[in-house]
């Protein structure tokens, strides 16, 4: 590959990396509020099919780029983001934790009881993601490449949905397990939002599989990639 195509390649994967920690990062930080999406009237346990946190509506997005990463750049690519991804997730940790410790002027518009009723819970919801997003990012990569070998670079629509609706369950279940374990959210709500978080989570993968496609597409265009061809930033 000439030295101006590659210097291109490691600048999208750069800017990747860099949509990918944001929306990590972000989903850690606004998990805390709920919203409602009923487009049918249906009951799941005594929950509202979809009511579901804010947090989840960034993070499908890091499996749609790690994705992305595997299929064009390859597994050790994919899993560096993973890693880099787990620090940016303990030091924002460190960031909302010192802020929490510095005492609020009498004139601050956001006072220590509003800071700490936004970000109290960071510092237990960073940790159970940063679990979830372990086993859940390093399932959803290791799946996609056993079909990818599987299927010698074909059926695109299958490793991605398949890697991650497995990779999403685990995920689903793992943090609404800790977080009804650490006492915020009520049991009695954990049937409820695993279903409808991961039947949403199901629902954006197949909606993202067009972009997927679509991403492919122009890398395999704009670098002459043929299939199950990677891109080699060494």
């Amino acid at each position: 590959m000439p030295s101006k195509d590659k210097l291109l390649a490691q600048r999208i994967y750069i800017l990747l990396g860099a949509l990918f920690i944001t929306s990590l990062v972000v989903s850690n930080l606004i998990f805390q509020k709920f919203f409602y999406w009923y487009p049918l009237d249906i009951e799941i346990f005594g929950s509202k099919l979809f009511e579901i946190s804010v947090g989840i509506l960034p993070y499908p997005i890091t499996f749609l780029i790690t994705d992305l990463i595997s299929e064009i750049y390859g597994k050790k690519r994919a899993n560096d983001i993973v890693v880099v991804g787990i620090f940016a997730s303990v030091f924002s940790l460190l960031i909302v934790y010192v802020s929490s410790q510095v005492p609020a002027t009498s004139w601050s518009y956001v006072d220590d009881s509003m800071f700490n009723t936004v970000f109290g819970n960071s510092v237990i919801a960073v940790f159970a993601s940063m679990l979830t997003y372990l086993f859940a990012q390093f399932v959803d990569i290791q799946i996609y490449h056993f079909w990818k070998r599987l299927t010698q670079g074909k059926h695109l629509w299958l490793r991605n949905n398949f890697s991650t609706w497995f990779s999403q369950f685990v995920d689903t279940f793992t943090i609404v397990f800790l977080l009804c374990s650490f006492g915020i959210i009520d049991w009695a709500n954990f049937k409820g939002l695993l279903i409808s978080g991961f039947l949403f989570k199901v629902f954006v993968a197949i909606l993202d599989t067009p972009f997927l496609y679509l991403g492919v597409f122009l890398f395999r265009r704009r670098f002459k990639l043929a299939v199950n061809e990677e891109i080699d930033l060494a």
